[in-house]
């Protein structure tokens, strides 16, 4: 009953319920008054027939012809009394079988259900929780994040302002609170002091008034904002963010971050513990056309290969493994070993020609600024002016139209680039473009943004050499918060996992092991004692204690887990 009497009170508390519910007692009263009218009129033409009855008579008459029942034990003999009963039929069939049923459903019992369903969406998180993540919106960023919080077995609730679409993802799996996200009561209901962080990944305007009333419940909690814009990075900072991610910025930095120009150079894309990660494309240098021992890497500059890229799929750095002009080559080691590499290569000149980048928009932008500023020529292409004119100061040359263009794009320079940038914001484009480009020019490197998981495939089988996207890289970035580490991104759906070695791999060679036949995954580095050690080989015997660095999806991870984890225990 108590439950009852708080599924009313709060369907009430609705003031189009409240307006509904009149609206339908005035219908009731309106089909009442009816009823009453013929009624009065049964007794009238039953006296003009000579007859007489009560007036309970009368009402049982009028309810049984307008429900379409019809007993037939009480019926008119003239014309007139006939006549009588066929309109009061018809209006039975209209306002008690048509009408009522609709505005009943419509007006209240619907309202009600859907008050039920409002009701099943949490609005509290349970007793005892604490060192959980809440999200305080279900965007592009939020389904992968989710995915790596629950492998890590870390608590999370999104935030959900609409009660009905927060029941529906409830019913998904889906950890979710329904509450207003610039309400104090909300995050008191989140327990926000005892969660490890909120990500305010509304927009910008919404960000700021979620991170102010967060500082009023809780001045120490942890914010991490995201940031369309460039020019709200100060406003969120000001409003007492912890950390701001332009990631639109970010994304842009990272496409140019693979861009294959001028000499050949070791592109760092991020650091674990005193290691540089970076990527090494092999396009024009000494190392094409030779197997991964022939390369030597290791002997001339202490650097170890752990991967190769081919055409958007990672390969492990197998000795044998041959090496194209498309190979890249993901290498780590010491900053110090990096420049000693870069001083062998930059004697060769990969291209010299102006990097193409197609897209002026906001990650467009960002990866023009970027290159600018390693002092890469570029060549844009953009269909607005307004960004043609933005952009010109920064570009060797700017060619406002579109880009599927032939002559346009010729122009702009795509058989001659090393590299093109596609950073439109329409998945099916760049799949257009990847192909266009790669047909035209076979040796270009195509880098590429992407908005949809499923399109990831599709791009590469266009041609595209290298696939980053927003919902990834904010994946990452607020998951390396989360742990406290910095961020890499290597590539989409590619992460780099720390493990404890499993007891049933101690003291094993590392080739006995089986890993990467069994899971796919590529051991990179071995770390004990807060040592790293990236020279490795079959031979590497594994001992007590040691963390286990590898490069590979979710999948792969969840396969390691579970073959040499799960299955011992």
């Amino acid at each position: 009953m108590k439950l009852v009497g708080v599924q009313l009170s709060y369907f009430f508390s609705d003031k189009e319920v409240r307006r509904n519910v009149r609206a339908l007692l005035k219908y009731v009263g309106f089909v009442c008054a009816v009823i009453v009218i013929f009624a009065v009129l049964f007794h009238f033409i039953m006296l003009y027939e000579g007859k007489e009855h009560s007036w309970v008579t009368g009402f049982y008459w009028t309810l049984t012809v307008m429900s379409t029942l019809g007993f037939g034990d009480i019926t008119f003999e003239s014309d007139l009394g006939r006549l009588f009963s066929i309109v009061v039929l018809l209006s039975g069939i209209v306002l008690l079988l048509i009408v009522l049923p609709f505005a009943f459903i419509r007006f209240f019992y619907a309202p009600w259900l859907e008050t039920q369903i409002h009701m099943r969406a949490p609005r509290t998180v349970p007793p005892g929780t604490e060192g959980h993540v809440i999200i305080c919106a279900y965007d592009s960023i939020a389904p992968g994040l989710i995915r790596r919080l629950e492998q890590e077995g870390i608590p999370y609730f999104v935030l959900e302002e609409d009660p009905s679409v927060a029941a529906t993802r409830h019913f998904d799996g889906i950890s979710v609170i329904a509450g207003e996200v610039d309400s104090k009561a909300t995050y008191e209901a989140l327990d926000l002091s005892r969660s490890r962080l909120v990500l305010a990944n509304r927009e910008d305007t919404v960000n700021t008034n979620i991170i102010l009333t967060i500082r009023e419940v809780e001045p120490d909690e942890m914010v991490v904002a995201t940031a369309s814009e460039v020019d709200s990075i100060d406003v969120l900072e000001l409003s007492g963010a912890s950390h701001v991610l332009p990631l639109k910025k970010w994304l842009g930095e990272q496409l140019a971050n693979r861009v294959t120009a001028l000499h050949a150079k070791a592109n760092a894309i991020g650091h674990y513990e005193d290691l540089l990660i970076a990527e090494l494309p092999v396009y024009q240098t000494p190392l094409a056309e030779k197997t991964v021992r022939e390369t030597r890497l290791r002997q001339i500059s202490g650097l170890s290969i752990v991967g190769i890229w081919e055409r958007g799929r990672l390969h492990p750095a197998r000795p044998d493994h041959l090496l194209s002009e498309a190979s890249v080559l993901v290498i780590v080691g010491t900053e110090a070993q990096m420049e000693t590499l870069d001083e062998l290569l930059i004697i060769y000149n990969v291209n010299t020609n102006p990097v193409l980048v197609i897209g002026g928009g906001r990650v467009g932008a960002a990866a023009v600024r970027a290159l600018r500023r390693r002092e890469i020529p570029v060549n844009l292409v953009e269909r607005e002016a307004r960004l043609c004119e933005r952009l010109a100061p920064l570009c060797n040359q700017v060619f406002a139209g579109d880009a599927a263009d032939y002559d346009l794009l010729t122009e702009a320079g795509v058989m001659t680039a090393p590299s093109v940038v596609l950073t439109t914001n329409d998945d099916a484009m760049n799949v257009y473009l990847a192909s266009y480009c790669r047909r035209l020019n076979p040796e270009l490197r195509i880098i590429s943004r992407i908005t949809h998981e499923r399109n990831i495939e599709a791009i590469h089988r266009a041609g595209a050499d290298v696939v980053l996207s927003y919902a990834s890289l904010g994946t990452e970035a607020v998951f390396s918060i989360v742990k406290g580490k910095e961020l890499i991104l290597l590539g989409e759906g590619l992460n780099l996992f720390s493990l404890p070695l499993p007891h049933s791999l101690i003291g094993k060679k590392l080739a006995e092991t089986g890993i990467g036949a069994r899971t796919g995954l590529t051991v990179i580095a071995l770390q004990q004692n807060g040592e790293v050690t990236t020279h490795l080989n079959g031979s590497t015997v594994l001992h007590a204690g040691t963390e286990l660095l590898m490069l590979g999806d979710l999948q792969q991870r969840r396969e390691f887990v579970e073959h040499f984890i799960n299955r011992l225990m």
